[in-house]
């Protein structure tokens, strides 16, 4: 994970910017606008999903790794046309957002998640619940995402994740 500086100003806040960008990425997976979601990150990119367990030991595995346009574009294309699973719906609720560093047009943010998964017979439950640790830049006038790992509290995951966290 690429680290950001730890300096941070005392009148440093979150432009609404960065919360908008948050907020557009659980909406766009929670109503499965899947082709939208490779336009919220650079090019290159992380996107990753991995365990707390793996992550605090500093393990390179992932459950899912992207570093490219590219590849989130070829889980895009896996959701619609590849995977095989029973339709469902997540919801998103994502708080306690923090800074952790800024430099320059660069935020590096960490947030607490909770996905709720919703089967297609009304059946619900909690999916994953973990922690997102964000770099965020400003590339003209659009805030993207440049790194987001999901760190999930959880190391058993009782389906296969198709959709995003």
């Amino acid at each position: 994970m690429a680290t950001v500086s730890k300096i941070i100003p005392d009148n440093a806040h979150i432009p609404g910017e960065v919360t908008a960008l948050l907020a557009k990425y659980a909406h766009i997976i929670d109503s499965g606008r899947f082709e939208e979601w490779p336009n919220l990150f650079t090019d290159p990119c992380t996107y990753q999903i991995t365990t707390r367990d793996n992550y605090d030991r500093g393990f390179p595995i992932s459950i899912i790794l992207c570093d490219s346009h590219g590849m989130l574009k070829d889980r895009v294309v896996s959701i619609r046309t590849a995977n095989v699973f029973e339709p469902h719906r997540y919801r998103h609720i994502v708080s306690c957002v923090e800074i952790i560093g800024k430099k320059g047009n660069e935020w590096s943010l960490r947030s607490n998640y909770l996905v709720t998964r919703t089967m297609l017979n009304g059946t619900m439950s909690v999916f994953s619940t973990g922690e997102y640790q964000d770099i965020i830049v400003q590339k003209e006038d659009k805030f993207l995402f440049q790194e987001r790992v999901v760190i999930c509290d959880h190391s058993v995951i009782n389906n296969l994740i198709a959709l995003p966290l």
